[in-house]
């Protein structure tokens, strides 16, 4: 996402916040209430998110209430741990782009590695000054145990983006305080840190999830350009949506449907097809001889340059593809990847059996994932792309503050779908 997209985005918003000012203060005074422990049991129950309650039961056990910053570590060690961090270059790359948004957002940005250790901040000196004096800066520790309940060590332990408004965090120290936060991961999956972005609980603002989530994509995205496992897959597929091809090395391949079909099935199944089998879930009960299904593997390896096995039908070249990747997030339990990187149905216009499995697969397993969360954002991105799911919309309008701005996309999409 380029600085540009989250200055409009916020100028957009700034209604909307000014909206949702007073639910801000009711919440947070209901979680002050909880934190307090002055509510009722079955209040306290309804006001906290269950993540948000097993954390602090966790909490409990390792860090005093009365903390005000987080334990620090050896400078030298800090910058040693920086220096040598996978993460450095991709962050480096996009530095520039993070301090325009923490400056025209009021933010403070930090990266952490993987046990929730500052690498690198960087924000408006006024945020930066803030939050130095929680040592929300390079060698502070900001893991469950340190910290107790915050945004980056449930980032961490979940594997997944969180935020963390208020009175949720554990220490009082930290109620001043609303943090969004997204893991980074290496092209195996593999959580290397989190980046977060914070600011004052007043300025809480619904973007500012998916803004953290695109940053983290994009550092990914760089991780992958990075190494050298990764730079040897210049064929990207996609096969979400309804422009679906082949690119290599950014140039488009001329490909025919078909052949699309079988490239989309074989990223899928990288174990491969026998002949039969191949030629089965690609034309069903039709009839249509050997010969012309070979032809078309045939045309598709000479396109790709080879990067097919001959006996058994599988890829021998490296490709990158969307929706693969939407299932290896489903895969590792992170329902934001996944809905992030769905942009709609595999080959819409495909009838081919193995195809349709596939795609109605995806679909159902995003459904579920998305209905069984509590992140309203997650409803709303997959409503775009299941319009007339008058459940799913439902889900959305049910986890959405009463004045949050999204609940007209939520209604509306509601509304055409008979609900």
């Amino acid at each position: 996402m380029s600085a540009g997209r989250v200055r409009a985005g916020r100028s957009a918003g700034t209604a909307g916040q000014v909206a949702t000012a007073a639910g801000l203060r009711r919440r947070r005074a209901e979680l002050e209430r909880a934190w307090s422990g002055l509510a009722r049991p079955e209040e306290k129950a309804e006001s906290l998110r269950v993540e948000v309650a097993e954390s602090w039961a966790r909490s409990g056990a390792s860090v005093d209430r009365a903390c005000v910053e987080a334990p620090v570590g050896d400078a030298d060690a800090a910058r040693s741990l920086w220096a040598h961090s996978r993460l450095r270059e991709p962050i480096t790359a996009v530095a520039d782009e993070l301090r325009r948004i923490a400056d025209d957002a009021g933010f403070v940005a930090a990266v952490t590695d993987e046990s929730g250790t500052i690498l690198w901040t960087c924000g408006g000196r006024h945020m930066r000054a803030q939050a130095e004096k929680l040592n929300f800066a390079p060698g502070g520790r900001w893991d469950e145990q340190a910290m107790g309940t915050n945004a980056l060590s449930m980032a961490l332990l979940r594997g997944q983006a969180a935020t963390v408004f208020s009175a949720e965090h554990y220490l009082a120290a930290l109620h001043g305080w609303v943090c969004y936060c997204a893991p980074i991961r290496d092209a195996a999956g593999r959580v290397l840190g989190v980046l977060d972005l914070s600011t004052t609980w007043d300025r809480s603002h619904p973007l500012a999830l998916s803004t953290v989530r695109l940053l983290a994509a994009g550092i990914e995205e760089r991780l992958r350009e990075d190494e050298p496992g990764a730079r040897a897959a210049t064929l990207r597929l996609r096969a979400l949506g309804e422009t679906p091809a082949l690119h290599r090395a950014g140039v488009e391949l001329p490909l025919r449907p078909r052949q699309l079909e079988i490239l989309a099935l074989l990223a899928l199944e990288p174990e491969g097809f026998t002949p039969e089998r191949l030629h089965d879930a690609l034309y069903g009960d039709r009839s249509v001889s050997a010969s012309t299904f070979k032809a078309e593997v045939s045309h598709l390896r000479s396109a790709l340059g080879g990067g097919i096995a001959t006996r058994r039908y599988a890829l021998t070249a490296a490709l990158a593809c969307d929706a693969v990747e939407v299932v290896a997030a489903l895969r590792r339990a992170d329902p934001a990847a996944a809905v992030a990187a769905y942009s709609g149905p595999l080959l819409p216009r495909s009838e081919a059996p193995g195809v349709v499995e596939w795609r109605d697969h995806l679909h159902v397993a995003l459904r579920e994932v998305v209905l069984s969360a509590v992140d309203p954002a997650l409803a709303l991105d997959f409503g775009h792309h299941a319009r007339y799911d008058a459940a799913l919309h439902r889900h959305a309008l049910a986890l959405l503050d009463s004045h949050d701005p999204r609940r007209g996309i939520a209604a509306a999409r509601l509304r055409a779908a008979g609900g």
